[in-house]
């Protein structure tokens, strides 16, 4: 047991429950309390000497098997106060309280979970959306339970306000008793780090100069200079208001060049000067939030050995409006290649940055990005540390003279050249990808590497032949075999199928009776494959486009990655797999499920290629060492579901990268072999997988790195 306040409040005496912690979290045990079926509101309050990075995350337990359940909406209500309204499900065993960041503990002070009434319950929903509300009641009053039951539940979780205003004051604002407790933490630090903020200034509007100078004065983090290099700025407006500054506060420092540089000269300078162990780069018209410099202070205390810290941003208006947040990932390198996703905050080791040369001239409108790539190439990513918190405001209002701005028309040509630089020495090619992103070309050897493709199946002769046709005849790699592992199929058309390949060399059939085991099936097929990079592709899924192998078997051979997967579209053009994004619905889910195929994604992400912690099975190449190094598929206890996810879990903690391209699409009938899991045989399997699942992978499960941990976990489209 712990010492944190649990109590159930509803009808007659309050009920102190016992919570128990373990590695994982908290469990509150709620079998045998009448629970099952009930409406109640579960609140959560947060320790206030908790982390800051502390993000709890709250489900149901319905099985005695499970360790965590499906994840609840509940939503910061402020004050570090967290609540979820809604009905319990009747098979209800326990609550579990987990934290989302790096399995860290939870520190809740106190749990409340209270039983809700029918008309308590009825005005609630009158107050978030009365819409919905009137539409319950009508339904109930005509004896549709499910269905008022239904509108009700909609009702509840509706949010009076939303977007991300409502999410900074929920969860983003800073009260005088945290700013108390910063500043507490901070004066019993020994030997905190210096931070040198580099300033490059060139002709900004004095009101927003002046804006970007008072942002540093106000940190809560004290042990900061900032060293401002102006590039011969015309405006006499400009190194006057630098002078006043500078004059006010010994820890702003401000040298002028004699002729205009450019950004990286002006910012090499400042560089020159700074005193610190970490360089923080702030433009002349951007603002930090009053705990920037804290977080990243924080982070180096935690790792001193960092090369390379990043936050998330947002932008800011005119008015000072902030908007179009960026939540980030954890240190990406395919996606860094196609775009400059870690700018803003950037923060470097000094030494570092002085070692790679600094900014190039050269490169103005990629001069960041230029540098990120040359930074981090073969830098181990364990010193580089992501701050998922929005720790930067970027100045999007036009004319505000920045530098990115005035060399927009060279951004493109500098971006693709610096990937060039980095690439070319294994043979990579940098070209124009979509949106203007960077895509990176890979090169197969010559002679190719075979390609087994392994599909299991059973009958439906008339999805199998379109794979096999797609695979024959519309896609161009010079040396494919394929493996058919034939499941009991009984139909005469399959037969006929299999009779029409039976003198091809290029197909074998291999014949695996007995009950469905997709882990079993694969791993036969793989075990009969003669090639050196294996294809697990299911039997409905369709080429629409000869190049997408020859992208897929790039990026398998490539000595760090161990499988790649590709963008797959349902047969109206929506997305069915953007990758797999770990804790959705409790094990995982898909990315940009049912987004249009031509979208371009959260900042562009269903237009690169990018990092996932797993990709879906229905088509994963790798390479055949790789599969045979981490076991193959697991056939003992996932014989159906999340075998995909638990072997890419495999493959990355032995060290391997796993990539997601949209250069490889397909089209996927999905399930239309198997079917859907409607019966309680399959419903039992299935719950004993995702039991499986979450005893063996319960801590990366709640924090996928590539998944901010900002983000709902109910759903796979990067919403708050």
């Amino acid at each position: 047991m712990v010492d944190i306040e649990a109590v159930l409040v509803g009808v007659g005496a309050n009920r102190t429950l016992v919570v128990h912690r373990d590695a994982d979290g908290l469990r509150l045990d709620l079998a045998g309390l009448g629970l099952g079926g009930a409406w109640v509101t579960i609140t959560l309050h947060d320790n206030p000497a908790a982390p800051r990075e502390a993000h709890p995350l709250m489900s149901l337990v319905v099985s005695d098997e499970a360790r965590f359940g499906v994840p609840v909406a509940h939503e910061a209500v402020g004050a570090g106060v967290s609540a979820w309204t809604g009905q319990v499900p009747a098979t209800i065993r326990a609550l579990r309280v987990a934290n989302l960041a790096g399995g860290r503990p939870p520190h809740p002070s106190r749990i409340t979970i209270r039983r809700r009434t029918r008309p308590a319950l009825v005005a609630r929903a009158f107050s978030r959306a009365p819409g919905l509300a009137v539409r319950a009641v009508y339904w109930r009053s005509l004896g549709k339970r499910v269905r008022g039951r239904s509108f009700l539940d909609r009702a509840l979780r509706h949010r009076s306000e939303g977007g991300y205003a409502a999410w900074i004051r929920r969860a983003d604002t800073l009260d005088a008793a945290e700013r108390r407790r910063i500043a507490a933490e901070v004066a019993a630090w020994e030997a905190p780090p210096l931070i040198s903020v580099l300033m490059p200034v060139h002709d900004p509007a004095p009101k927003v100069l002046r804006t970007a100078l008072r942002s540093v004065q106000a940190q809560l983090y004290p042990y900061w200079e900032l060293c401002v290099v102006d590039d011969a700025s015309t405006d006499p407006r400009i190194p006057q208001l630098l002078a006043r500054f500078a004059a006010a506060d010994p820890r702003i420092r401000v040298a002028r060049r004699a002729e205009n540089g450019h950004i990286a000269r002006a910012t090499n300078d400042a560089a020159a000067a700074a005193r610190g162990t970490f360089c923080a780069f702030l433009d002349h018209d951007d603002a930090l939030p009053v705990h920037a410099l804290y977080e990243v202070a924080r982070a180096i205390r935690a790792n001193p050995d960092l090369v390379l810290i990043y936050s998330d941003e947002d932008k800011v208006d005119r008015r000072g409006n902030r908007f179009d947040p960026h939540f980030k990932a954890d240190f990406d390198r395919e996606l860094l290649y196609a775009q400059n996703y870690i700018n803003h905050l950037t923060v470097v080791r000094t030494e570092a940055f002085r070692a790679v040369g600094g900014l190039r001239p050269g490169f103005e409108g990629s001069q960041d990005h230029d540098l990120l790539l040359r930074l981090t190439d073969r830098l181990d990513p364990a010193r580089i540390r992501h701050i998922p918190a929005v720790l930067y405001h970027w100045r999007a209002a036009s004319g505000s003279g920045t530098f990115s701005d005035r060399a927009s028309a060279r951004t493109e040509a500098a971006r693709l050249r610096a990937l060039d630089e980095i690439v070319a020495p294994w043979g990579g090619r940098a070209e124009r990808g979509p949106a203007g992103f960077n895509r990176l070309v890979r090169p197969i050897p010559d002679p190719a590497p075979r390609v087994s493709v392994i599909i299991p199946t059973r009958d439906r002769a008339e999805l199998l032949r379109v794979t096999l046709d797609g695979l024959f005849g519309r896609t161009d790699y010079p040396t494919i075999e394929v493996v058919v592992v034939d499941n009991d199929s009984r139909e005469p058309e399959t037969r006929a199928l299999f009779a029409e390949y039976r003198d091809d060399p290029r197909l074998r059939v291999v014949a695996v009776p007995g009950a469905f085991n997709f882990s079993d099936l694969s791993n036969r097929g793989a075990a009969a494959a003669t090639g050196s990079v294996l294809l697990f592709l299911n039997n409905d899924v369709e080429v629409v486009e000869p190049g997408w192998l020859r992208e897929l078997v790039s990026i398998a051979l490539v000595p760090d990655v161990g499988a790649v997967g590709a963008k797959l579209l349902y047969p109206d053009g929506t997305v069915q797999h953007g990758g797999v994004i770990l804790g959705i619905g409790g094990v995982a889910g898909h990315s940009h499920l049912g987004v249009d195929g031509d979208a371009p994604g959260y900042f562009g992400r269903m237009t690169v290629a990018h990092e996932a912690s797993a990709v879906t099975g229905a088509c994963l190449a790798m390479r055949a060492d790789v599969f045979a190094a981490v076991g193959g598929f697991d056939a003992q206890d996932l014989k159906v579901a999340f075998n995909d996810v638990d072997l890419c879990l495999r493959v990355r903690e032995a060290g391997y990268r796993i990539v997601w391209t949209p250069f490889a699409t397909l089209v996927h009938h999905e399930s239309k072999s198997r079917g859907q899991e409607d019966t309680p045989e399959k419903q039992a399997r299935f719950e004993r997988e995702v039991a499986v699942m979450q005893a063996r992978w319960g801590a990366q499960l709640r924090a996928d790195p590539y998944y901010n941990i900002n983000l709902s976990r109910i759903s796979g489209h990067y919403r708050l």
